[in-house]
């Protein structure tokens, strides 16, 4: 009785794998690579998260490189800003360099409540003019 498998099929045409027709091609196997992943090998893929059903959504080759925060919200955050010394206070006016904090442009939407001075790449003219309103400046960066 041999000791080892290796040694059992030592000069064995199919090595226990029944006729020489049995293990052939990738229908042995079902299948070369992933196929069946969504079918016959499910619990496999699953177990390792690879499922994959499909497409969807698209990615944009081309993304937008800039950075664009709206008006109204550099408002809310203006105090917060000014405590983490990222803005500063000049008498009543808040003044911010959105290149600092990572803004390339202002939008303009929501509302100004706060009198704010803001150097920014660019500024739409809806942005401009809610932050003239309030007297501030829009300044170009």
């Amino acid at each position: 009785m041999p000791v080892n498998k290796r040694s059992k099929y030592r000069g064995s045409r199919t090595c226990g794998g029944g006729t020489h027709k049995n293990r052939r091609g990738a229908g042995n196997r079902g299948g070369r690579g992933r196929a069946g992943h969504r079918d016959h090998r499910f619990s496999h893929f699953l177990v390792n998260n690879k499922v994959h059903n499909g497409k969807h959504g698209f990615v944009n080759k081309n993304p937008s490189a800039v950075d664009a925060v709206d008006i109204g919200d550099i408002d809310q955050m203006a105090d917060a800003l000014v405590a983490a010394g990222n803005a500063e206070m000049d008498g009543d006016t808040i003044v911010i360099d959105a290149g600092q904090i990572g803004i390339d442009k202002i939008l303009g939407g929501g509302q100004v409540t706060k009198k704010m001075n803001i150097s920014a790449v660019s500024f739409t003219d809806r942005a401009r003019q809610k932050i003239e309103e309030n007297g501030g400046q829009a300044l170009d960066a």
